[in-house]
């Protein structure tokens, strides 16, 4: 009897420790949200450069996921929201990897002006 004890606390613990290391590590992440406003008329040609982007963004470290939205009313409207695991490295490195200078020049040809970008975080 005092074995199954044990193990149900041991259970227990480890339980609660996998739940607060989640949540701690969940907690390290941050959301990038990037609207885009495009050229009238090329709103097809910076999906297009977004999607090429994004393909060589998912091999940096710290990257986690992006998701592409596009304004069902008004195509030129596009947003991005990202997920990285580590702010710093977002605002730094990131920011000046060859692929993005790259996008953020070739961008003037179809995109309006420069994104609107906002950082998120979890609540505690």
């Amino acid at each position: 009897m005092k074995k199954i004890k044990f193990i149900l606390c041991l259970l227990f613990v480890l339980t609660i420790f996998n739940i607060t290391s989640a949540y701690s590590q969940s907690n390290k992440n941050i959301i990038v949200l990037v609207k885009y406003k495009t050229q009238p008329g090329k709103d097809s040609l910076a999906i297009s450069a977004i999607k090429a982007l994004i393909g060589k963004v998912k091999k940096e470290p710290n990257f986690i996921d992006i998701l592409i939205h596009v304004d069902p009313i008004d195509k030129s409207n596009i947003l991005l929201y990202e997920k990285w695991a580590n702010e710093e490295y977002y605002k730094d490195a990131h920011l000046k990897t060859v692929h993005l200078q790259q996008f953020i020049n070739d961008s003037r040809t179809f995109l309006a002006g420069p994104p609107d970008i906002s950082f998120w975080k979890l609540e505690k």
